[in-house]
């Protein structure tokens, strides 16, 4: 068993050994093929294979213009020509990039040469200084005085080995042999991510509609990926806290252009991926849409929907409500050609066309993860011409003492409003708490649950229909 002494020296000899080592560079020149796996939450696997000239023994190896948001601990370099006798000792992720204030910085402590030009005979004169800090200005140590501000150039001797023009990851490594290897590395990154778009449009008699589903990609990496292999991982992968990095990503809707079906789907593990069947570009602070499916002439319902609130049979309310909303739902399966395949969460905008053929935004909702032959429910806003007037007629306080132990019964009428000039049909989900029975109604219910009571009332076009009920409840 080593000593902590021992283990000390090992290492310390290692790092010294490891920056003594001549420094191989590796660009994208090299690269041979790059993949790239994004997850929902902003996470990206990175696999980048490049072909590099290998020197026999230990040697640094820095691999260039990996992302900047790069996880190093996930990192994983594997030698697929001779990975026999290949290991690492050592890595460093330098994402410290080098501008005039990075270098600035790095100097703090150190000397400097200041470069001043005459102005009436462009001489330049020269004088060494100290960078003393860099916070908020510059403050410098002269032979005989301190001053603040940089009163001409400053010169420095050489670039810091820890400041990079691009992130770079260097790896102390043992190589077999002296050969031409192709070398893959793979990694783990924020600042990919993607989500799904859906565009729909209507039918003009509101029983079918189109569906085209877009991926949209964002790249703020710091990275580009050049033709790389696509693949998109949709489902709720869990992640340790400590690396999750949530960020906002603007959206707007938007009618785009009628998508065709460019991704392979296949179910891994819990979650199904998608696979682009070409190279794609993911270049660095992009957004981009890719074509994920399309299917036309889906059949759909509509829906109009007064949805209630258990607490008005608590108590006595009287008047509820004039010219309440009713929701407006659209609802289709997950089935039949183009469709069938599960559907990655998104938001769903939905469109129709007005009298003179121009698309119109009527709508959108947020699905989540829907599996095939699921239904896809959309609820796309509240209807402006089929509205619900509703009032308690009755509420009596039939036995028991205290709120937890009684029986009440209520009675409600509600007035379904239709100003459109074809009939329509409303359903009203009551939830209703507690023990309970419905002692009188103008048309039947549904008991749809346990605690929810349901009427479909067909609404005359220009006209009204009265929905009249009384139910007992016991606490």
């Amino acid at each position: 068993m080593l000593s902590k002494t021992a283990i000390a020296a090992s290492l310390a000899f290692t790092a010294c050994i490891a920056h003594a080592a001549p420094e191989h560079i590796t660009t994208l020149k090299d690269q041979q093929e790059v993949a790239v796996t994004i997850y929902n939450e902003n996470l990206a696997l990175v696999k980048d294979t490049r072909k590099v000239g290998m020197a026999a023994g230990e040697g640094r190896l820095a691999w260039r213009d990996v992302s900047a948001r790069m996880r190093p601990e996930t990192a994983l370099l594997r030698d697929l020509t001779h990975p026999k006798g290949f290991y690492l000792l050592e890595q460093n992720f330098d994402f410290d990039l080098l501008t005039p204030q990075t270098l600035l910085d790095k100097y703090v402590g150190k000397r400097v040469t200041v470069i001043r030009t005459n102005p009436a005979t462009g001489a330049d004169s020269r004088e060494d200084a100290t960078v003393l800090a860099t916070n908020n200005g510059v403050v410098l140590q002269y032979a005989d005085r301190i001053e603040t501000g940089v009163p001409g150039r400053i010169a420095f001797p050489s670039v810091p080995g820890n400041l990079r023009d691009h992130p770079t990851l260097v790896m102390y490594l043992n190589a077999a042999q002296a050969a031409d290897d192709t070398l893959e590395l793979s990694y783990l990154t924020g600042g990919l991510s993607w989500r799904a778009d859906y565009v729909a449009e209507l039918s003009k008699n509101e029983d079918k509609l189109d569906l085209n589903g877009w991926v949209t990609l964002t790249n703020t990496s710091g990275a580009t990926y050049q033709n790389a292999k696509l693949q998109l991982v949709a489902g709720d992968v869990n992640q340790v806290q400590d690396a999750m990095r949530q960020e906002a990503l603007a959206s707007a809707p938007r009618m785009v252009a009628k998508a065709a079906p460019a991704m392979a789907e296949e179910s891994l593990f819990e979650y199904h991926l998608y696979t682009l069947d070409r190279p794609t570009t993911i270049a660095e602070s992009q957004t981009k849409q890719v074509a994920l499916m399309s299917a036309t002439a889906i059949p759909v319902s509509k829906e109009f929907l007064l949805r209630g609130a258990d607490y008005y049979y608590r108590s006595s309310y009287g008047d509820i409500g004039q010219k309440m909303k009713v929701g407006v739902f659209m609802e289709f399966e997950n089935k039949g050609t183009g469709l069938g395949i599960p559907l990655p969460k998104g938001v769903v905008r939905v469109y129709k066309k007005d009298k003179a053929g121009n698309a119109q935004f009527v709508g959108e909702d947020r699905i989540d993860h829907t599996p095939k032959n699921e239904k896809v429910r959309l609820k796309l806003g509240e209807a402006f011409d089929v509205t619900a007037d509703k009032k308690q007629t009755s509420f009596e306080k039939v036995s028991g003492a205290s709120r937890y132990n009684y029986v009440s019964d209520t009675g409600f009428e509600i007035t379904l409003k239709n100003a459109k000039d074809e009939a329509v049909q409303v359903k009203v989900m009551e939830p209703i708490p507690g023990d309970w029975q419905m002692l009188s109604e103008s048309q039947p219910h549904v008991k749809e649950a346990a605690n929810t009571a349901v009427w479909k009332v067909n609404v005359p076009a220009n006209g009204q229909t009265k929905l009249v009920y009384k139910v007992r409840v016991r606490y």
